[in-house]
């Protein structure tokens, strides 16, 4: 039997794994939680997301990237481990999988040469690298191999990675460490600043996906807010409203905004005309913020769009990369 093809996203908030043939089959943060008396893994994953912020002084729950790249060498490598044998289980039979991981677009070839390291580590036979605004491309079901230019904005949680794509590369790009856990502290920061409250991480994630926004809405959303009160430094519940997540996050989505703005300066005139004709598109978990696509469709004038299913866009086209490089290297041959 053939060893499965698996496409993997390696996100700083979340992984997903990609199976041929199957889609999407896992999706989950990427969390590891340890004890420290005994160096074990306790949990990983949700189970282990659950626990951050709340463990007790031995048990420390972890994120082993840090803004797209391996921050932990020995935990992600584990934590690769288990998601691939949970997605793929024992079915190919001792057969290693070939594995294609995605990364961002300005890494280092020593990060880069990590990701690789730990996913053979992890149990491939073969590994790909391909740039993450590449990978969104394909999995936003774009000709990458065309001569014509296309741009793709992916926030992550780590990263935000924008380029202009043609003829199967990025032409000019960039990436930003500025993302979707840079929207939670901001929210964190503004909550604190402004009521007195202390929140957690999760809380702000929350309050992020409820009713957060980066462009003005006619009807502003609230919601209660739970935490702790930084002066009598007891549990006090307050409401907080869309308008406070905009001002919040004003400063974050405006340096993704620069961001978009100095690739675009750069981009070749050709590949820019191509690019106002078929717009922008936003892929990543970032990309589902409410007002995102007004926000940056305001300050360039250029038509921008949301992919469908923005969080699986980067591991479906991760996975369908393998198969791209197969394909067209069978024509190459050809001719």
């Amino acid at each position: 039997m053939a060893s499965a093809d698996i496409g993997i996203d390696l996100g700083t908030a979340s992984i997903l794994v990609y199976v041929k043939g199957k889609g999407v089959v896992l999706k989950e943060p990427s969390v590891v939680a340890y004890d420290r008396d005994t160096n074990k893994i306790v949990a990983i994953g949700e189970e282990a997301r659950l626990m951050l912020g709340r463990t007790p002084g031995n048990i420390v729950a972890i994120r082993p990237l840090r803004q797209g790249v391996i921050s932990d060498y020995t935990i992600t490598e584990k934590m690769l481990k288990y998601f691939i044998q949970k997605a793929v289980g024992r079915s190919y039979f001792g057969r290693r999988p070939r594995i294609s991981v995605c990364v961002p677009s300005q890494v280092t070839e020593v990060e880069k040469k990590a990701v690789e390291d730990a996913t053979y580590a992890a149990g491939a036979r073969d590994v790909s690298i391909i740039e993450e605004p590449v990978a969104a491309a394909i999995g936003a079901g774009i000709d990458i191999y065309r001569p014509c230019g296309n741009m793709i904005v992916d926030i992550g949680g780590g990263t935000a990675d924008i380029a202009v794509i043609s003829l199967g590369g990025p032409v000019v790009s960039a990436s930003i460490k500025v993302a979707g856990d840079d929207f939670d502290d901001a929210i964190v920061k503004y909550v604190r600043k402004k009521y007195g409250l202390m929140i957690g991480e999760q809380t702000a994630e929350e309050i992020k996906i409820t009713i957060g926004t980066a462009f003005e809405k006619p009807e502003p959303k609230a919601m209660e807010v739970k935490g702790r009160d930084l002066v009598t430094g007891l549990p006090k519940t307050i409401r907080v409203t869309s308008e406070d997540t905009r001002d919040a996050l004003k400063e974050v989505t405006g340096q993704i905004v620069d961001a978009v703005h100095s690739v675009l300066e750069r981009t070749p005139p050709e590949l820019a005309a191509d690019v106002v004709d078929r717009g922008i598109v936003l892929t990543g978990g970032g990309a589902l913020l409410s007002g995102l696509e007004e926000l940056i469709e305001a300050r360039t004038g250029i038509n921008t769009m949301t992919a469908e299913d923005p969080m699986t866009v980067v591991a479906v086209g991760t996975g369908k990369f393998v198969e791209l490089m197969a394909a067209n290297g069978k024509m190459m041959e050809k001719n």
